[in-house]
């Protein structure tokens, strides 16, 4: 991935690899379980993830990857073929986490990305066949929850799904989950210490329904919202 002199002075990039999030909480980003998450950084030739040791937590570009692979299982891609992808982007491009830093498509069970070509060019390449050339026209966006950089990395993930206004974004708060801004733990410790949702909208300077958003990613149950006004 080329990365400008400019980039590299920006200080939020040096956040990308700082190891940031536990475990438990990548699974629950991802909607998976914490032993999967274990299971795909296993330390072997199977492994689908960048190597991470026993109890160490994982940098965002990592946190990116457990993310995409989690979206690549729900839409039925077999390991085998996420394994395959990913390798022949880390030994073609020298990346170290392919799937934060490239955008994958899928078509059937196999997935793609664009390499560059010559005078500026791009090809579609098959990822998981060790890079034969594909049609564009056959291959139609798969991740909608990422936004990519104009150098591919995914910037910015919609973590409760493309539609909700929380968000992960290394730019913003650390990289913690917020909502316009606002960190979501936040929102909901302020509804916890007994402040309605349209007091902590009118505070912070957003919407209710964006609160209410926040609390719902942070797991408030029906019965907790009785502080909700109609």
């Amino acid at each position: 991935m080329a990365t400008t002199s400019s980039n590299r002075a920006e200080p939020w990039r040096k956040r990308l690899h700082i190891p940031a999030y536990r475990v438990g909480e990548a699974a629950r980003y991802a909607q998976i379980s914490t032993q999967t998450v274990v299971a795909w950084h296993k330390l072997n030739d199977r492994h689908v993830l960048s190597e991470k040791q026993d109890g160490e937590r994982l940098s965002y570009l990592q946190l990116i990857e457990v993310a995409v692979v989690a979206a690549f299982r729900k839409a039925k891609i077999p390991l085998g073929e996420i394994r395959a992808a990913r390798e022949y982007v880390k030994r073609s491009l020298g990346s170290a986490h392919p799937f934060a830093e490239y955008q994958f498509k899928r078509y059937g069970k196999s997935l793609f990305t664009e390499l560059d070509e010559d005078k500026g060019r791009r090809k579609l390449v098959k990822a998981n066949q060790a890079g034969q050339l594909a049609w564009k026209e056959i291959v139609g966006p798969l991740l909608k929850e990422f936004e990519y950089e104009h150098e591919g990395v995914a910037i910015r993930w919609h973590v409760a799904g493309p539609s909700s206004p929380v968000i992960i974004d290394p730019r913003l708060s650390f990289g913690t989950p917020v909502v316009k801004g606002v960190p979501t733990w936040i929102v909901k410790g302020r509804f916890d210490a007994g402040e309605s949702d349209s007091v902590i909208a009118e505070d912070f300077g957003i919407d209710v329904p964006s609160v209410r958003e926040a609390l719902k990613f942070e797991g408030v149950l029906p019965g907790q919202q009785q502080k909700w006004t109609h």
